[in-house]
């Protein structure tokens, strides 16, 4: 558990010296369990104390940077259990499992198709994050294998041998990229953690009883291997899930340093509705990498478009800069449509209006990336906020007209707005599915 204030004073000197800038050795406990000053601010702390304060302040779970290009990512670095109180930081890597006994063509296409995995959702981009590459055959296939990674994609990558000799040949040839390296387990780990020592590597750990997978991350760092992973095995989703609760759990509520690590779940569902479904679950609760071997797009978007909903930090909306943005060719005589600034509300708004394909303006007013309705309720979508965002970004310059269309939902606003813009109001259609209709009929 995090030291709380009184533990820290308990810790000080108590001399009320002021030197650290406040009033009281208490006042300045406080900030150090914000975290908003460091230790070294206190001259007169004992070295006890600040090796305890040091070691307190540490992430409970050890971020891990995976690749070595413009596509690695970070896991690991999480502070809460749920994200309502405060937010998860760094989303679930999604990756495939591609195994070695495929012919050379096929894993190439694969691979092709797995780097067209990107999409674009609410103005941001989303695209899977690793390719494992499964050792079923010899070594001597394993390492060709790895080649045709290396060559066809610049994902980071995943070595999965329980083979060390061939494990060590991979990552002589792929060091640069800076690949994860799976698994060390009970019987080889000293052997694995030479590997993942000389070349700087992550590691992954596996054993199926998270006490013996605590014993298995003490005995690994002794040896100087500081970078890991942490995987039970695959289980049935239950017993799954109870394991990635308990090292969360362990981590952030026991402050064990032996489980503070990211954890990895692999989804062995041959049915791709059951894959995604599985994989979900594990994003959800509480894995920082989740492996599959299937590739429709339409069961990556799902998980992916799951993953960008968890990770969303909750006290601050996903939200586009409050503008006037043209779509399409448009005119003087082009209608303009209000909405608020939430970033899901203006991209349905924006879908609609290029089905509609009738040249408009989007108004977008800040509404600090609250929807219509909330942000109505919330008195930040009303008369006076559309007015001036109609003032301040200069839509009487751009149009030569004075027809406002507004949602639907906020009719009730006209009047006030009218009175205030000066602008004739036109209430549009309360669902954005109603946009085409409406402005084929308003023309």
């Amino acid at each position: 558990m995090a030291l709380s204030g009184l533990d820290i004073y308990k810790l000080l000197p108590k001399t009320n010296c002021r030197q650290c800038g406040l009033a009281t050795c208490l006042a300045f406990a406080m900030q150090l369990a914000k975290k908003t000053l460091p230790i070294e601010k206190c001259p007169f702390v004992s070295l006890e104390a600040k090796t305890t304060l040091e070691a307190q302040a540490m992430p409970a779970i050890k971020l891990i940077t995976l690749g070595s290009n413009e596509s690695k990512f970070d896991i690991g670095n999480e502070t809460v259990m749920f994200r309502h109180e405060e937010k998860f930081r760094n989303p679930t890597g999604v990756g495939f499992i591609i195994d070695d006994n495929h012919s050379d063509t096929e894993i190439k296409e694969r691979l092709k198709k797995i780097n067209q995995l990107k999409f674009e959702r609410v103005g941001q981009e989303l695209r899977v994050n690793l390719v494992a590459i499964k050792q079923n055959k010899d070594a001597q296939r394993f390492l060709e294998a790895t080649k045709l990674l290396l060559d066809n994609t610049t994902l980071p990558i995943m070595l999965m041998s329980s083979d060390p000799a061939a494990l060590k040949q991979a990552a002589v040839i792929s060091q640069e990229r800076k690949p994860l390296l799976y698994s060390a387990q009970q019987k080889n780990f000293a052997q694995i953690a030479a590997i993942a020592k000389e070349f700087q590597l992550p590691l992954v750990v596996t054993a199926q009883d998270i006490d013996q997978l605590s014993q298995l991350t003490k005995e690994l760092n002794a040896l100087g291997v500081k970078e890991l992973i942490l995987d039970t095995g695959i289980k049935p989703i239950a017993d799954k899930i109870w394991d990635l609760t308990q090292i969360r759990r362990q981590a952030l509520k026991k402050s064990n340093r032996a489980l503070g690590y990211p954890s990895l779940a692999i989804v062995q569902k041959s049915d791709p509705y059951e894959e995604a479904m599985e994989a979900g679950a594990y994003i959800a609760k509480y894995a920082g990498i989740v492996l599959i071997k299937g590739w429709y797009s339409w069961e990556v978007l799902s998980i992916l478009t799951l993953r960008q909903n968890i990770y969303t930090d909750p006290q601050k909306p996903l939200q586009i800069d409050p503008k006037l943005y043209p779509i399409g060719q448009v005119s003087r005589d082009s209608p303009v449509l209000v909405t608020t600034n939430f970033s899901l509300t203006y991209y349905t708004v924006l879908t609609e209006v290029e089905a509609g394909k009738i040249p408009a303006y989007i108004l977008s007013v800040d509404t600090q990336g609250m929807s219509v309705l909330t942000a109505w309720a919330a008195e930040k979508f009303n008369a006076e906020a559309i007015t001036k965002s109609l003032n301040s970004l200069g839509v009487k310059e751009v149009i030569g007209h004075k027809n406002l269309i507004i949602p639907g939902y906020v009719a009730m606003i006209s009047g006030d707005l009218e009175d205030q813009s000066g602008f004739k109001i036109i209430v549009g259609p309360k669902e954005a599915a109603g946009i085409p209709s409406f402005l084929k009929n308003l023309q």
